[in-house]
């Protein structure tokens, strides 16, 4: 059952998580998360039809004109900014809709069960790995791997939080991390390839091409199907930009979903608020208006004193 004090709403159980997806499919609709920085984001975005709303910290820097990639520096404190934008904006407005907490895992200054359980307190009804160490790769991951911050984390905290009933969905970038990710417990897996294309701050060239993106989606799924045969498939990022890239995604592979971030709450802003401010700028402005405001103007330059520079 939803929220026991209220009647409806977070928290839910993991298995209400699961049936309400599940029952979704059942209709031949697809499963679409989307991610909101904002709690106008969040209210509208379940207007609108989603059935899932993830809370990550790139989400504040997405919705500042910054890269989502902001949200894997050191800017801020991951856990602390997801935390807070569930509880003082998006939880208190979205009415029934599950919201799920984005963790930083390997956030080595955490018990990861202690914050977990404080993230079950707060009302959130599931978590997400972000940032996460699966979309960094090269040298750098190695060193991650190397001094204790290792993506392992990821999955010990995917194990913790089906021990103690939340739902997850979560990323992964590679076969082997999907199979792991499934060993763990993870209900739904979100192929990820990478940052998304498009608007102001969007990559351009550091994405795969559409053909790729396909094949790494089936890759990833395969790896966690190797282990378990319940688990929930979604795509994001890269060229999956539009509701038609993420439908060519769905005819091609078993991907029953989205999660868009910054394809769904950035794009949509940047495109809405430049054609509404492009349209005010186009009304008109009465004739006697104009001349009343240009005569007032010549008036007032007339009265000046001549400069004596």
């Amino acid at each position: 059952m939803p929220n026991p004090w209220t009647g409806k709403g977070n928290p839910y159980t993991r298995e209400e998580v699961v049936e309400r997806l599940r029952a979704q499919l059942k209709k031949g609709r697809p499963i679409i998360a989307a991610g909101a920085g904002t709690g106008i984001s969040a209210k509208f975005i379940e207007k609108g039809g989603a059935d899932l709303i993830i809370i990550y910290n790139s989400g504040r820097f997405r919705m500042a004109g910054r890269g989502s990639t902001c949200g894997l520096m050191a800017y801020g404190d991951a856990n602390a900014i997801a935390m807070e934008i569930g509880e003082h904006e998006v939880l208190p407005v979205v009415e029934e809709i599950p919201v799920i907490c984005g963790v930083h895992a390997s956030d080595p200054r955490r018990r990861m069960w202690h914050w977990l359980l404080q993230v079950k307190a707060m009302g959130f009804s599931g978590v997400n790995n972000f940032p996460t160490h699966c979309i960094v790769d090269g040298q750098f991951r190695q060193v991650l791997e190397e001094t204790g911050m290792s993506v392992q984390h990821e999955f010990e905290m995917v194990r913790l939080a089906r021990k103690m009933d939340l739902f997850s969905i979560v990323y992964v970038a590679r076969p082997e991390e999907a199979r792991a990710m499934a060993e763990a417990g993870a209900d739904a897996i979100i192929a990820h390839v990478g940052t998304t294309i498009g608007g102001s701050i969007g990559v351009t060239r550091a994405v795969v091409p559409m053909d790729e993106t396909v094949r790494r989606c089936q890759s990833i799924i395969d790896g966690a199907k190797a282990v378990r045969k319940d688990i929930l498939f979604l795509s994001h990022g890269g060229p999956i930009a539009t509701p038609d890239d993420a439908a060519y995604v769905n005819a091609r592979t078993d991907c029953v979903g989205f999660v868009g971030a910054s394809s769904l709450e950035r794009l949509a802003v940047e495109d809405s608020l430049t054609q509404l401010t492009q349209r005010f700028k186009k009304i008109p402005v009465r004739k006697d208006a104009l001349k009343w405001m240009n005569g007032r103007q010549d008036g007032l330059k007339k009265s000046r004193p001549a400069s004596t520079g």
